[in-house]
């Protein structure tokens, strides 16, 4: 079965589905061994490992699809999810982008409605018009068809025009043949339930991660509302900064690592070390 057939068999089953969000070729690794079958290739991730940067649209396609090539080569047989943000421009760019990610092996990838490129601020992300936004998803949706990756239609409305607006652009993607659905930033409970409604059984995806101004509610709260994928952008992303950042302060303060580190004898079999001792034993010329 190819990626894209996977996960369409896994969103069948029941039960929610928990997707980590990952960003390079460690990170798809370690959610891989720790049992996820799913990850999610997050721009804001990329931009924060690649940049060093905040997700301001600054991460472009071949940065974004070269992270995707690398995460998943370090897990093959993870159905990963791409972010493909806005396209990476119009109807055309939104084509070009879908099938790349099919070509690569991704499972799904993420297309938005919101304006590219955004106005110099980090506040607000001002949308296309609606049927603007009706073309791009109906761009991706026919270059789907080349590998059949899954279309995940994301709208980012909700705080620049309103819950209503917002649900009907669900109702307008699912339409236009969206596998995937996603609201982004709702205020509630209740604009979430008017979401997976809207969806009208299709899954319906949800940003989990605490913190920002949005509804995240817990994995069994997001379950009771209908919500079928949970993604936590800051799961690893929050405690590998932490660390980083405490390996450094150790190091100045005259130690050799920070309280907390990984044993170096796991570390190493974490990276797989013997793993490639042996892989590359047959190949060895003897002397």
């Amino acid at each position: 079965m190819t990626a894209p057939q996977r996960l369409r068999a896994l969103l069948a089953e029941p039960g929610f589905v928990l997707m980590p969000a990952v960003w390079d070729g460690l990170t798809a690794k370690l959610a891989a061994a720790a049992g996820f079958k799913t990850a999610f290739l997050s721009g804001s991730c990329v931009a924060a490992s690649r940049l060093g940067g905040p997700d301001l649209d600054l991460v472009s396609f071949a940065e974004m699809l070269d992270s995707f090539n690398i995460a998943q080569a370090a897990a093959p047989q993870s159905l990963m999810l791409a972010d493909g943000d806005h396209g990476h421009g119009n109807a055309m760019n939104v084509q070009r982008t879908v099938r790349a990610y099919g070509r690569a092996g991704a499972a799904a990838v993420l297309i938005e409605d919101k304006i590219t490129p955004r106005a110099l601020t980090a506040a607000g992300k001002p949308c296309l018009p609606r049927e603007e936004a009706r073309m791009k998803i109906r761009a991706a949706v026919q270059a789907a068809k080349d590998s059949g990756i899954l279309i995940l239609a994301r709208t980012d409305c909700r705080p620049t025009q309103g819950i209503d607006e917002a649900v009907q652009r669900i109702e307008m993607f699912v339409a236009e043949g969206a596998d995937i659905l996603f609201l982004d930033s709702p205020a509630d409970a209740g604009e979430m339930r008017r979401a997976v409604a809207a969806a009208k059984g299709r899954p319906s995806f949800a940003v989990l991660s605490p913190g920002a101004p949005r509804a995240t509610p817990s994995q069994s709260e997001a379950t009771a509302l209908g919500i079928k994928i949970g993604v936590y952008p800051t799961i690893m992303l929050g405690p590998a900064m932490a660390g980083m950042k405490a390996g450094l302060a150790a190091l100045n303060s005259g130690q050799g690592e920070a309280a907390g580190s990984m044993p170096a004898a796991e570390l190493r079999a974490t990276l797989g070390y013997g793993d490639y001792d042996a892989q590359a034993k047959p190949f060895i010329v003897a002397g």
